[in-house]
């Protein structure tokens, strides 16, 4: 408050608009802010790697809420599913890319501005500097001036030579450094931006001889950014001609995976040429902007479903899930257009099978042995309902049991080419052969290359900043009465290491008086 001539006080004017605007401006783009914002986005990640998100796992997300419905409400009001696009988690992100932006824009203004201005004239006072050394030579002042100038150009710095002196500077790729440095993290910012609102990823089993294109109904499960199209998913299709997968057969390490190759068939687009490409685990096909891996693989067995009119039900490989390192697989195996009932089979497939007190189980992730076990149900033909099911797994609900003579449930054991009767002449269920399938995930990401070209860009503007030192020089030289030139050099550092300045102070004084002993003034 203040006072006035009279003793009373006077209260503060209110900020106009403008003047609010402009302070809030200041202190938005403020380093303090930056790093405060900087602080703010590491924690508001945190919860996107403890918690499963809906991009990344689905399937993770439906089992927390299965297993902790309450709990789910309350993470899902607070978006913690959904972290990286949530409401809060943008606007950090929003206010920390102003932030940087504010804090950039006037210190390259000013950036290029000393780049173009000439190193400052030289104080009066050399000796006050932190570095100044004194000398006398039988040279002429022009001779020492310019053998000083000479050295330091040749040394990297930038010299003007001013009457009896010479000034020079160094050191303009420190602030240069900064700014790449933080220019960077916003180059960062927007490719990961990118990446996240026009990139896509998605999984699809492909079974060997198969094909797949590239459409959202022929994923298993897929994640877009929050701008992205189905639309914009490129028109490539591929097929999986061969799959080789070698396991480790000796004494170590047994069964341990040597190698997974995937010989594929790639159409860019309808109508282009197709071309061999080969997938392995740590080499992905390029197909224009999206990227081909490989993530999983299995066994599909091929069955024949004959119902009880005869007719073939079904027929073809049924993809089974891995459950362990020996490839223990379960699955389902569902012929809906079975008549007069409907039949459908769950169990295992397993490649090398034994069966002992822990039940069938496999020995050996590669086909050796392989075998079907297998319990079989029935239900009457229903209306088709356009609920989605899953195909791994079978709802037996409103399904009965098929069962013996004895009335125990019927357990199947096939091997390769065996077949089994159903009782009461409800068909036949036949165990073809097997193949290999491969999980392959097609992502895009089109900030990447922005990203990771940012990421380079700062560490070398954080190596530039760190290890170069901002330094500037002055020599003078003034002839005296009895025909000696007096010589001062003084140097200032601009950073806080002194490392190397008195070396170089002493340097420019050896030129400057021709090998005389110099003499040292100032603070060390």
């Amino acid at each position: 408050m203040k006072k006035t001539r009279k003793g009373g006080t006077e209260k503060p004017r209110a900020l106009s608009l403008a003047e609010t605007g402009r302070w809030l401006w200041t202190q938005l783009t403020s380093m303090r802010t930056a790093l405060v914002l900087l602080f703010l986005l590491a924690l508001a990640a945190i919860p996107g790697a403890m918690v499963p998100q809906k991009s990344i796992s689905p399937a993770r997300v439906l089992e927390f809420k299965t297993a902790n419905p309450d709990l789910a409400k309350v993470y899902e009001s607070l978006s913690l599913f959904n972290v990286y696009t949530s409401p809060w988690f943008s606007a950090v992100y929003l206010l920390l890319f102003i932030s940087l932006i504010g804090c950039i824009l006037p210190r390259v203004r000013v950036y290029f501005k000393a780049v173009r201005a000439e190193p400052p004239a030289t104080p009066r006072r050399l000796d006050r500097l932190p570095e100044s050394t004194t000398s006398s030579t039988t040279r002429s002042a022009e001779e020492a001036l310019t053998a000083a100038a000479t050295l330091l150009k040749s040394r990297h710095f930038r010299v003007v030579r001013r009457g009896d002196s010479v000034a020079a500077e160094r050191g303009y790729l420190r602030e240069f450094g900064n700014l790449l440095f933080h220019v960077s993290m916003v180059v960062l910012l927007i490719g990961v931006a990118w990446t996240n609102l026009f990139g896509y990823k998605g999984t699809s089993i492909v079974v060997t001889g198969q094909g797949f294109s590239n459409n959202i109904t022929q994923y298993d499960d897929f994640t877009g950014g929050g701008l992205f199209s189905p639309r914009n998913l490129p028109p490539f299709s591929l097929s999986l001609d061969d799959f080789v997968v070698r396991f480790e057969t000796g004494p170590v390490q047994t069964g341990a995976a040597r190698q997974f190759t995937a010989h594929l068939t790639v159409t860019d687009a309808p109508g282009a040429t197709p071309h061999k490409e080969v997938l392995e685990v740590n080499s992905p096909v390029q197909v224009g902007g999206t990227q081909i891996h490989l993530s999983s693989h299995g066994y599909a067995p091929i069955v024949s479903v004959t119902d009880g009119n005869g007719n073939v039900a079904f027929n073809g490989p049924v993809v089974f899930l891995p459950q362990d390192g020996n490839f223990t697989s379960t699955g389902a195996i569902k012929a809906l257009d079975a008549r007069p009932e409907v039949l459908a089979f769950q169990g295992f497939f397993l490649p090398t099978a034994t069966v002992d007190q822990r039940g069938p189980h496999s020995l050996f992730p590669d086909a050796l042995v392989p075998e079907l076990f297998l319990n079989a149900w029935t239900s009457p033909p229903g209306p088709e309902t356009g609920k989605p099911q899953s195909v791994y797994s079978l709802d037996t609900t409103g399904m009965t049991q098929i069962k013996t003579a004895e009335g125990t449930p019927l357990a199947v054991k096939l091997k390769q080419g065996d077949y089994v009767d159903l009782p009461d002449g409800r068909g036949r269920l036949t165990f073809v052969g097997w193949q290999r399938w491969a999980q392959l995930q097609m992502s895009s990401s089109p900030g990447l290359g922005l990203t990771v070209g940012s990421v380079g860009a700062a560490i070398v503007g954080l190596m530039l900043s760190l290890f170069i030192r901002p330094r500037r020089l002055w020599a003078r030289a003034v002839e005296g009465e009895d025909g000696r030139t007096l010589v001062e050099v003084g140097g200032l550092d601009r950073a806080d290491a002194r490392t190397g300045l008195d070396d170089d102070v002493a340097a420019v004084v050896a030129v400057m008086d021709d090998g005389a002993t110099p003499s040292s003034e100032g603070d060390e």
